[in-house]
């Protein structure tokens, strides 16, 4: 049977992820391979360091990727730091809360939780108030959580997990290079994010980063791989258990990533190339700025949709900015008009999971996709959507609405210029 050439249709992908990779991104891809332990190689593995330090807002010694999706980070950190029986609190507000209770149980911990509704977030002081009561070695909590659209505080959490004596593992997947994380700043000992979010790089890896108590727990359950290990290695016995994962051991990850550069696995060396791109262009266009480019496109999304009739879902207080959930009217099929969105203008919004499933739509305003054309584009076309499907729209509104933030800003910007 002979396949034809792949063609892949163009969309507008306005999902909370994966999100449209910027062109700049999907050209470094298509750079040479080199081998992994080529200095050219390592040189550039270097740099990705260096430039996640940036992003992330830290001094940490360790910051580089996990080669795999972004649970492939959430679960690297955690099963190093995690020995069977050790106690982990998870504050839980939406579905990603529940997959980090799911990493922390296969690995023995002893897991207690907390939950809010789905659409609300916790009140830092609740927060603090249950880790006092459950003393836990972790608490693992997610930041921006796409599934509700919302954002939870951490600088107070931080610093009281810092003043008890806990570690504080973040889930900031959805949320880094969108959005202000001070991983420092706000006492985070381990954090994870995501490239194909706000990074608008390819799904694929996971990077992290970690300060130095999450590596002294790390460094006493090293145990460096039989057929690698030297006479040395072999002395230096670890008292505690080994971490159970051989593929997310972070001891032998940091000999990989480190001056040592002991072998772990084969680099997904295009990949790299990609990271290192996508970094660049964050820290190019610059955090402040770039956090900016994202509260304004939201807030044109925001006021069309308000403008065409519809109500948004969750809490406007801790709202994800990358991220803007709609409630589905009544009578309206989110599904039919999904189809019609994708089918007919080639655009992809998402719907919800658990038991906001059926009763939301989820619209990313993320890294490259986030800008003016796909938010103007999404606006008319939702609109003429759900006039097909009988809504009654406010015609013509979302757009008039959107465009009225994106004058005012303009003409702000203008004033501002004229006062210099």
């Amino acid at each position: 049977m002979a396949y034809s050439e792949l063609n892949a249709p163009m969309r507008t992908i306005m999902t909370p992820g994966p999100v449209e990779v910027d062109p700049r991104v999907l050209r470094a891809m298509s750079t040479p391979i080199l081998g992994q332990f080529d200095p050219a190689f390592t040189t550039i593995m270097n740099e990705v360091m260096e430039m996640l330090r940036l992003v992330f807002q830290t001094k940490n010694k360790w910051a580089f990727p996990i080669d795999g999706t972004s649970r492939s980070g959430n679960e690297a950190i955690l099963c190093s730091i995690i020995e069977p029986g050790d106690k982990v609190l998870v504050p839980i507000f939406g579905r990603f809360g529940h997959l980090l209770v799911e990493i922390c149980e296969r690995y023995g911990a002893e897991v207690h939780t907390m939950e809010c509704p789905w659409g609300e977030v916790f009140e830092p002081q609740a927060v603090i108030a249950e880790i006092k009561k459950v003393s836990p070695k972790i608490t693992a909590i997610v930041h921006g959580e796409t599934s509700t659209g919302c954002m939870q505080p951490l600088k107070e959490i931080g610093r009281a997990c810092r003043e008890l004596g806990v570690l504080l593992v973040v889930d900031a997947v959805a949320s880094i290079g969108g959005t202000d994380v001070k991983v420092d700043e706000w006492c985070i000992d381990g954090l994870i994010g995501g490239t194909q979010k706000c990074l608008s790089v390819p799904s694929g890896m996971a990077p992290i980063t970690y300060n130095e108590r999450i590596e002294e727990i790390i460094q006493s359950r090293k145990k460096v791989e039989r057929g690698i290990a030297t006479d040395e290695d072999n002395q230096q016995i670890s008292l505690s258990r080994p971490i159970a994962s051989n593929y997310f051991d972070l001891s032998m990850l940091q000999d990989y990533w480190g001056p040592r550069r002991l072998n772990h696995h084969t680099e997904a060396t295009s990949m790299i190339y990609a990271l290192r791109e996508g970094l660049r262009l964050v820290l190019e266009e610059g955090l402040e700025t770039r956090f900016a480019r994202h509260e304004l496109h939201e807030a044109a999304l925001v006021e069309g949709i308000k403008a065409m009739g519809l109500m948004l879902f969750g809490d406007g207080k801790n709202k994800l900015p990358c991220v803007t959930c709609i409630e589905i009217p009544k009578g309206i099929d989110g599904e039919a008009v999904r189809d019609m969105l994708l089918n007919e203008f080639g655009i992809e919004i998402a719907s919800s999971f658990g038991p906001l499933h059926g009763k939301i739509w989820r619209i990313g305003t993320m890294g490259f996709s986030c800008r003016k054309e796909n938010i103007l584009f999404v606006l008319a076309s939702l609109e003429a959507v759900l006039l097909r499907q009988g809504f009654q729209v406010n015609r013509g509104e979302a757009l008039q609405a959107a465009l009225d933030v994106y004058v005012g800003k303009k003409e702000k910007m203008v004033a501002s210029q004229r006062s210099l």
